[in-house]
């Protein structure tokens, strides 16, 4: 396990020095350690689900273990999800890393994804 997230975190920051610049790999399980600061949140996504009856309309991505009992969420507004292709929910049981502003919502850390940029499919080779 410890090995797989080394490679993960290997290969996330080779693929996004190029674009936003290398940060460090946040794993889910950590997240509230960095609330109010940028971050780069890196893990599989336990459950994706777009809560269409919601104000808003938003779409969940679930990390950190099993919902309800997860320690971190990506919050997509309903807003800023038609700019995906395919559809939020196609990353279940991916491996992602979603950077942006890490809050507190409830008792756990969230990071309000402002478009598709902020979130990366993350691949092990």
């Amino acid at each position: 396990m410890r090995c797989t997230r080394s490679i993960l975190a290997a290969l996330v920051l080779a693929a996004t020095a190029a674009g936003a610049g290398a940060q460090e790999m946040i794993p889910p399980e950590h997240a509230s350690r960095f609330i109010g600061k940028n971050g780069m949140v890196c893990g599989k996504v336990e459950r994706a689900r777009f809560a269409q009856n919601s104000e808003g309309e938003p779409t969940f991505l679930y990390m950190g273990g099993a919902f309800p009992r997860h320690t971190f969420s990506a919050r997509i507004p309903g807003s800023e999800r038609a700019k995906f292709n395919p559809a939020p929910e196609s990353l279940e049981g991916q491996d992602i890393c979603v950077v942006g502003n890490i809050r507190r919502d409830a008792s756990r850390a969230e990071i309000v994804v402002t478009g598709p940029a902020d979130v990366k499919l993350a691949t092990i080779r």
